[in-house]
Order: structure tokens, then sequence, then C-alpha cells
């Protein structure tokens, strides 16, 4: 009997090594709990590869070949469903996000990726590295833009945003950007696509001052948070973690304002800064 083939990078790698995964796993007549032992991680870790929302190492390849005696499948293919045009630290969460059925994200320095304009994008990352060249801004600008277009489907994702305030009050890119930036959110929401709240100034101390959020739900395995910092990004399944970040948005969405108020402001602000760039 002829092995499994080798994986096509142009269709969706991720998701057939996930398949081949399950395959050879209930072929071996093991559950997820007891490769995850093997690989010491989670069981809802191998439900996740299985889903093809997680990262599959080369060193989790070269023990599942052992374990599910696929040859070196695994570990020919893993490159390729690893390879990505997102900067490694986002790269697993870009993929994730492709994948999810809800996310629910508080931003509270700068309107999310899936939310942006091309405009705002490249002010952005122009910031993140002001010495690289033009060309490879495009890239990153690209790479952003091609996030958005999740949001070409009319329902899914279910996207849930909470803005801080201060998102949209720091000029990014001048304010003739922000008032682009923000005539975008409004459209999306005005559309229900999305549903945005704005946390104001004026809500003072909340749940979430120590940074940003990003919770993601799929249809076939289990939730993600993921957290990311300057440069640094990193997902977590942990279930009690997990329960514990998702209470935290919730308390956030009961302190902003309601999704009507909030559109009025964000509208008052596009108004604002679009007035005061061209008076």
């Amino acid at each position: 009997m002829p092995g499994p083939k080798d994986l096509d990078p142009s269709s969706s790698p991720r998701a057939l090594l996930g398949a081949e995964l399950r395959h050879a796993r209930e072929k071996a007549g093991l559950s997820q709990a007891e490769v995850g032992q093997r690989l010491f991680v989670s069981g809802s870790f191998i439900g996740q590869l299985e889903a093809g929302t997680r990262r599959m190492q080369p060193d989790s390849a070269r023990l599942l070949d052992e374990m599910l005696d696929t040859g070196d499948f695994f570990q020919r293919n893993c490159g390729a469903a690893a390879k990505s045009r997102y900067t490694e630290h986002f790269a697993e969460a870009a993929e994730a996000e492709a994948e999810a059925t809800t996310i629910r994200q508080y931003a509270p320095l700068l309107i999310p990726g899936l939310l942006q304009t091309p405009a705002y994008a490249r002010a952005v990352n122009r910031a993140y590295e002001p010495t690289a060249p033009e060309e490879t801004v495009n890239e990153w600008v690209e790479g952003r833009m091609a996030r958005t277009r999740l949001l070409d489907h009319p329902t899914k994702p279910l996207l849930w945003v909470v803005l801080d305030e201060a998102a949209l009050r720091r000029e990014t890119g001048g304010r003739s950007v922000m008032a682009e930036a923000l005539h975008h959110v409004a459209d999306l929401a005005r559309r229900g696509r999305v549903i945005v709240q704005v946390l104001p100034f004026s809500a003072g101390a909340h749940t979430a001052m120590q940074g940003a959020l990003k919770l993601m739900d799929f249809e076939d395995a289990p939730p993600l948070v993921y957290f990311e910092g300057v440069r640094v990004g990193r997902l977590e399944d942990d279930p009690a973690t997990v329960a514990q970040l998702k209470l935290t948005f919730e308390l956030l969405v009961a302190t902003a304002l309601s999704p009507e108020k909030s559109l009025a402001l964000i509208e008052g602000m596009a108004q604002d800064y679009a007035h005061e760039e061209h008076p």
C-alpha cells in the first residue's frame, strides 16, 4: 500500500496535515489525549493540530511519525504547513484566526488588523520599522489587507471588538488617515458585519488594563486566547486561562459603551478628524 502523499503547499497544507493526523491517529486506535501524553502536550492541542488551528513543530512531527507508523510523512510536510507571510510570532495566530468561528478582541492602543484600512496599516507598519524598505512595508500592508478579507463573508467569523478610546484618539498617519479608518470601522458596524464597542476614558480602571486580548472559538477545536506584546506573541489553550479571560472580556463589554453609543462616538470623531483636516 502506498503511503500518504506530500501535501500541496498551494492548498491549505495545515488543514490537510491535520486531516492526515486524525486519520492516522484513529487508524492506530489512539485518543487525542493518548497522543498528547506521548508528545507531552494536552489532548486539546492534538485536537487543534487536527483542526488546522495550531502549527506542527518538527520535533512533534518526528514523534508522530514514530508513534503512528507514518514513515517520515509528518516530518516532510510540516515545513510546508508552517510557511506563512506573517512574522514568526504572529503567524500561528493569524492562521488560527482564519479558522475561527468567533473572534472577541480588546484593543487598547490601535485599531485591530481586521478593521484597518491600507493607509492606517501602512502608518502602523512604518512606525514599527522606520527604516524598512518601501517594498517591505508594501508586503506587510498586503499581508494585513489579506487578513481583512475574512470579513468578505457576510456572517463568518463573528467579530466582536472592544476599542479603547485611546485607540481612536491616537493620530496614526494623520487626521485624514484617521478619518478614513474610523469611517471604515463605522461602516462595518452599520452593516452589521462586526460588533464594536468603545471603552471610554470615563470608565476608569478596568479588568484588562495590562494589555490586549484576543479570544478565538472554533467549530471543531478547543478555544484559544492570543497574547501579544512588542514583537512577541503567544497562543494559549489552557481551559482555566481561557475561561478566566472570557470573563475578562465579558466585564469589558459590560463596562464599555453600548454598540449604538459607540457607533455615534466613532462617527463623530471621524467627522471631527475630517473637518479639522479640511477646514
